[in-house]
Order: C-alpha cells, then structure tokens, then sequence
C-alpha cells in the first residue's frame, strides 16, 4: 500500500513523536549578516518561531520573514540569571504545540552562550533539537581587525576566556594570573565593563607591561573599532575612548599584526 500524504508529513524535520516540535539551537555569527552560515538562513526563513538574544543585531533581524513569530528573549548586562527559566518555559510552550522553533544566539551557540545548558534542558523533556554552530565572536573580532590568534613565529596556543562568569558561583574559575604561563593568546569575552580589574589579576602573573593589548568593538559591522594598547596603557586608554560592549579584548604578541594585516579598515583602497 502507498503512503499516504499523512505518512511523508511524518518525516518532516519538524516532527516529533507526540506531535511535538523541534528545537533549532543556533549561532547567528559575530553580527555582520554575510557571516551566517547556509543553515542558519535556512532556519531563519523556514522557521515558525525565532526566539533571539540581545546581540542578534538589527541587520539579521530584518531577514526575518513577516509571517514569523518574532520573540525577544535577550537577557541585558545585570538582569537576574533566572531570566534564562523563561525562555526555557517558552520553547517548551512552543515545542508542545507542534512549532518549528529557532533559537538563534549571537556568535555560537557553545562559547558563552549557555547553549549547553538549554540543550540539557530540551533533553531532560524529551525535546527533539538540533545544534548549529556559529562564528564566535572572538574569531569573528580578530579575523576582521588583523589579528591571527595563532602564527608560527609567535603564538602556538590561545585561550577564550569570559570576563563575567556566573555570579551564583561560589568561586570564580577563570586563574587570570596563570593564564600567561600556559597560553600565548588570551581572548576575552565580556570583559570591557571589569578590564580594569582583570588587568590587575594578569599583571601579578608572568607578563610583561608592554605586552600587547586590542580592544574589538562592535566586530565585522560597519562600525567597529579597535583599540590599540599595552597592558600598562590598555585601561586608560579604553577609558579614554569610552569603550562600550559589545567588545572582544585579545591579548597577546599576535596582536602587533594588527598594524600590517588590518585588512577590513583598508578594504576601501584595496
């Protein structure tokens, strides 16, 4: 007997046994919408509902169909961490009513971006999903101000490393005073707001004051901005050019590169 129209629907990517939908975890890149990758347009134009963060920018959130439910679900600098239960709620709410549901993240899903954890929480309810990685902002940051996180003649490690972890942790991870002695390359997220703080902790390890410091704001659009500097200058200076996030901080020799490679400001005379 042939399959009914029925039985080809039960193949559909947005099934699910019970009827449920499916959840698409998804990195929407470092901001500049020519940086997504073929499946993240996929899901932005096949989706039913697009549940987006704070730094999914206006760039990408104009490729939104209009027939799309749009729902913002960006959790600001300072606001509760129990924010995150909402959302959670949300794709279950949408999961249990059949929808194909894109949840899209700023950079990639798996770098600072708690995709882990809500991947976790899908699993734990029987939620089917998908995963799909995106350029992280750190890489996208270095690539489109000049600066190689790995070069033969001066950098053979980097590390990624956040500059605002979890308050509700009893003890910070991150040993910012060993970081030099294991890495060549540090690349900071959500570090600008306590730059000044961090640099004191790496300056009481193993690291030179000259050591060079860039500060990436607003990476790959059309306003980004670097700052240049050492680790005994790199606060004044940031201060000095009111640095706001979002802002990648990289650290390391590579960052000298910057000045000869610097290819996404020179682009015009190219």
């Amino acid at each position: 007997m042939s399959k009914t129209n029925n039985d080809n629907d039960s193949n559909r990517e947005t099934s699910n046994s019970g009827n449920l939908g499916k959840i698409f975890i998804c990195g929407a890149g470092p901001g500049n919408p020519k940086l997504l990758t073929i499946r993240a347009l996929e899901l932005i134009n096949e989706s039913d509902v697009i549940l987006y963060d704070r730094l999914v920018g206006e760039n990408i959130i104009k490729l939104f169909p209009e027939r799309t439910e749009k729902v913002y679900v960006g959790r600001g600098i300072g606001d509760p961490t129990t924010h995150q239960n909402k959302t959670n709620e949300l794709m279950l709410e949408y999961s249990k009513k059949g929808k194909k549901v894109l949840r899209l993240k700023g950079g990639d899903p798996f770098i600072f971006g708690r995709g882990g954890e809500e991947a976790e929480f899908l699993k734990s309810n029987n939620i089917s999903f998908e995963i799909v990685p995106g350029i992280t902002s750190g890489i996208g940051a270095a690539i489109y101000s000049g600066i190689p996180l790995t070069h033969r003649k001066y950098s053979s490690s980097v590390a990624f490393v956040t500059g605002h972890e979890d308050p509700e942790k009893k003890t910070p991870i991150v040993n910012w005073e060993k970081l030099f002695d294991v890495v060549d390359t540090v690349v900071i997220y959500m570090g600008t707001e306590k730059l000044e703080i961090i640099i004191e902790k790496i300056r009481k390890g193993n690291i030179s004051g000259n050591t060079k410091v860039a500060i990436i704001e607003n990476s790959t659009l059309e306003n980004q901005r670097i700052i240049t500097g050492e680790i005994d200058n790199i606060v004044k200076k940031a201060k000095h050019e009111n640095v706001k996030p979002p802002a990648i901080v990289i650290m390391g020799d590579t960052v000298s590169l910057n000045e000869n490679i610097n290819w996404y400001l020179q682009r015009d005379s190219l």
